[in-house]
């Protein structure tokens, strides 16, 4: 299947999803995820971590649980999220802490009120958490189609984490990759960690 009948596939299957369905699969994602970074040791070199802010009408997974676990348990580490730029089709980042006004832009993204923040340049970025609807056993993933982060993980360390989220398991393979498409290290799903090779 294309990119194109994939992204209309798991747009359905995931609409198809209660809130409760949400939340449950959003909190064992959370919990995975954290005794993932803790097991391979990656919180000793994460000060940065970009997380992205749930799309509720889209029924995203709801990132909340791990902003919470990362304010809690790891109070040392920056959690950073975006403001859109529809025009140049970038990301610019700020920190997020318990105190951040937000607004939903046009998309139903909840953003940051810039006020006067210094952005968080890309290549300062540890652990860059990444939306998605569905990916497969090498690592390619499927979002909306804007490539807004390819764009943005092109502009990261390559030591940098790229992590994806995923409320479905993996499927076999996407058949129109790009070249400018960039591989997840390692996806988190409600039953299972893939970490994918070179």
């Amino acid at each position: 299947m294309t990119k194109a009948e994939l992204r209309q596939q798991f747009l359905t299957k995931r609409k198809a999803l209660s809130a409760t369905d949400i939340q449950h699969f959003s909190q064992l994602i959370a919990q995975s995820l954290v005794d993932f970074l803790e097991k391979e040791n990656h919180l000793e070199k994460i000060n940065i971590v970009h997380i992205f802010l749930p799309i509720q009408h889209q029924n995203e997974v709801n990132t909340w649980p791990i902003i919470h676990l990362v304010w809690q348990k790891f109070p040392t580490i920056q959690v950073v999220v975006s403001i859109t730029d529809p025009v140049g089709n970038s990301l610019t980042h700020y920190r997020l802490d318990q105190y951040t006004p937000l607004v939903e832009n046009k998309w139903g993204i909840p953003e940051p009120v810039n006020t006067g923040q210094i952005p968080i340049e890309s290549d300062q970025i540890d652990l860059v958490l990444i939306p998605l609807l569905i990916f497969d056993r090498t690592g390619h993933r499927v979002g909306y189609g804007g490539g807004y982060y390819d764009r943005f993980l092109a502009q990261c360390r390559p030591d940098c984490l790229k992590i994806g989220l995923s409320l479905f398991e993996p499927i076999e393979q996407i058949e129109n990759t790009e070249p400018t498409d960039i591989r997840l290290d390692a996806c988190v799903t409600p039953t299972n960690r893939w970490l994918f090779s070179e």
